[in-house]
């Protein structure tokens, strides 16, 4: 079993920062992938960037030079740092744990409102 707790959220303005924290407990493969996804009211969920254990990431094309994730494996943590934020970045935001023959994990989710 894993647990994942996202913290991190909240209101900013437009052309603003976050960044967010997951942190990992429990079974946690030695090999995996951990994401950031995000939902916005009556949308479907959608992937916001993945990292690999080794380092390798993909994002969305929406948040290409503006959002970074990392991640720090003695911590058990990843990160995802959130620059130039848009009124349309406003979401949930998820954290997953995937890997290879396992159920994916997601956290309970942290809200970000970017408003003015």
């Amino acid at each position: 079993q894993v647990q994942l707790v996202e913290s991190g959220g909240g209101l900013v303005q437009p052309g603003g920062s976050l960044r967010l924290s997951c942190t990992a407990s429990g079974s946690i493969p030695s090999i995996n992938v951990l994401g950031w996804y995000r939902q916005a009211p009556g949308k479907q969920r959608e992937l916001v960037a993945v990292i690999s254990t080794g380092g390798g990431t993909n994002y969305a094309d929406s948040v290409k030079g503006r959002f970074t994730i990392s991640r720090d494996n003695a911590k058990k943590t990843v990160y995802l740092q959130m620059n130039s934020l848009k009124p349309e970045d406003t979401a949930v935001y998820y954290c997953r744990l995937a890997g290879s023959y396992i159920n994916p994990y997601w956290g309970q989710g942290t809200q970000v409102t970017v408003s003015s």
